[in-house]
């Protein structure tokens, strides 16, 4: 659908940075990191090199229109984000994605399903997908947000909005999703992504939902700058991984290997790559002619437009990293931590513990009292456990009702002590309605060749020890 600029749309030009300011506050400062050497390859075991060496062409399907994550441009290559951090999986595991050009979506996963592509690129993991396919670590991870009017004021809390509509493609998950925690919201439809977000330009609809990365690029592009970020949804992230046919585990662990090595640098050059940050001028030369008054003028309306994006900017960085439920650090937010806390840790040769923190039949409260309830106790648990946590100590919402719990300078035995403690407080706390809870925590500490995704791989693997050993309990990995 082809977007006319109305003489309305020109005079906002000014602000046509709104949508990709949010990208440069997630991703330029993690890639702006100085001293930064990306490796060149991964360490494969025998037998993947072996299956490197026999199978070097790997099939792969993808998405052809999803701008800009990825595409099928009109010389028939895979292009967008997606393409340049799979060339780096590419580069560092051997291996060489031999594209399935395909006409959509649907007849991607179609080819997957069939053995005709070994490889979905960019896909989230869903219960009806790992039927068929088994997957990598997540490549990319982006929110979801809601895309208001400008008008709109700020969306802390969903399920406060009353007489409001929400207006999704046909057939999409997110629609499932708000249709089963949000019912105060009315569902409304629209044939495509762009016509949902035209919808919400035109006052047809009150919002819409979508990847943050994908509405500010739309945003720009189709010159929606009446259009703005009005929130996040709580407790959802797209984890975007590489989806591999399910009877090629030795691929997929080839495949996740290379996923791991992707730095935060190099996801943020690849966003930069593809949704170019920049402010576009909608002053007409001739105006270099006019008086003092008419360049008076233009000073205030940019002192307007500055002051604007300034605020705006300050309510999307807390966006971005804030768990809107809680008020407590996201997911985004603490894994960027978790790799500073792991670099101090590295340097000063100091160590580091993980606390994930899971609350034992959380489902049994949501069935029986609610989601309304179900909210308000994990807002409850994030204050109790910010309050018995040491002052340098960080907590974020890993998501659902998964807690991380970043200890610096403490060893495992010390941590455990740290979570039991904390666990105790919560069994003793009382919640809301007389509730009372119980939580299992995993307590794993940092090795030297530690990752990210290995460290809290061993919290989780504790984590489901205490699970298994009755619930209630701390357990060490």
């Amino acid at each position: 659908m082809q977007h006319q600029r109305t003489p309305e749309k020109k005079r906002t030009l000014l602000g046509c940075s709104l949508g990709l300011a949010i990208l440069a506050l997630l991703f330029v400062p993690a890639y702006c990191a100085a001293f930064y050497t990306a490796p060149e390859s991964v360490r494969l075991t025998q037998q993947e090199q072996a299956y490197v060496r026999e199978n070097k062409k790997v099939t792969l399907c993808v998405d052809p229109d999803w701008v800009p994550f990825e595409q099928i441009n009109a010389g028939g290559r895979h292009a967008g984000i997606a393409a340049d951090l799979l060339e780096l999986v590419a580069e560092r595991t051997g291996l060489e994605f031999e594209l399935v050009p395909t006409r959509d979506w649907n007849e991607s996963l179609t080819f997957s399903k069939s053995g005709r592509c070994k490889v979905l690129s960019f896909l989230n993991q869903t219960t009806e997908r790992s039927e068929w396919l088994i997957f990598t670590a997540p490549l990319f991870s982006d929110p979801n947000v809601f895309i208001t009017r400008e008008e709109h004021p700020f969306i802390a809390d969903p399920a406060s909005l009353e007489h409001e509509s929400i207006v999704f493609p046909v057939g999409t998950a997110m629609e499932e999703l708000v249709r089963e925690r949000y019912p105060n919201l009315l569902i409304k439809h629209a044939a495509s992504e762009d016509i949902a977000m035209d919808m919400v330009s035109n006052r047809q609809a009150s919002m819409t939902l979508r990847s943050l990365i994908v509405a500010a690029y739309t945003i720009r592009k189709h010159g929606l700058f009446n259009l703005k970020i009005a929130g996040q949804l709580p407790m959802y992230m797209n984890h975007l991984r590489i989806g591999v046919s399910k009877n090629e585990v030795v691929l997929r662990n080839i495949l996740n290997k290379g996923v791991l090595s992707v730095t935060a640098q190099e996801r943020g050059r690849a966003v930069n790559q593809h949704v170019s940050i920049n402010v576009q001028s909608a002053v007409d030369p001739r105006w270099m002619f006019c008086g003092g008054a008419v360049l008076g003028l233009i000073a205030l309306l940019w002192g307007y437009w500055t002051y604007r994006l300034r605020r705006l900017n300050a309510a999307l960085l807390r966006i971005s990293s804030t768990d809107m439920l809680t008020g407590i650090a996201n997911r985004l937010k603490l894994s960027g931590d978790l790799e500073n806390a792991m670099a101090r840790a590295r340097k000063f040769k100091t160590p580091l513990c993980v606390v994930l923190l899971d609350v034992d039949n959380f489902k049994n409260v949501n069935d029986t009292h609610g989601h309304l309830v179900g909210d308000m106790v994990l807002k409850d648990l994030s204050s109790v456990t910010s309050a018995a946590l040491r002052s340098g100590d960080l907590i974020g919402r890993w998501g659902g009702e998964e807690f991380l719990a970043l200890l610096p300078g403490v060893a495992a035995g010390e941590a455990a002590q740290i979570a039991e403690r904390l666990r105790v407080n919560i069994c003793e706390h009382v919640f809301v309605n007389g509730l009372r809870c119980t939580v299992s925590m995993g307590v794993a500490e940092m090795h030297r060749d530690d990752t990210q995704d290995s460290l809290t791989h061993r919290a989780d693997q504790a984590l489901y020890k205490a699970k298994r050993s009755g619930k209630n309990r701390v357990a060490c990995g």
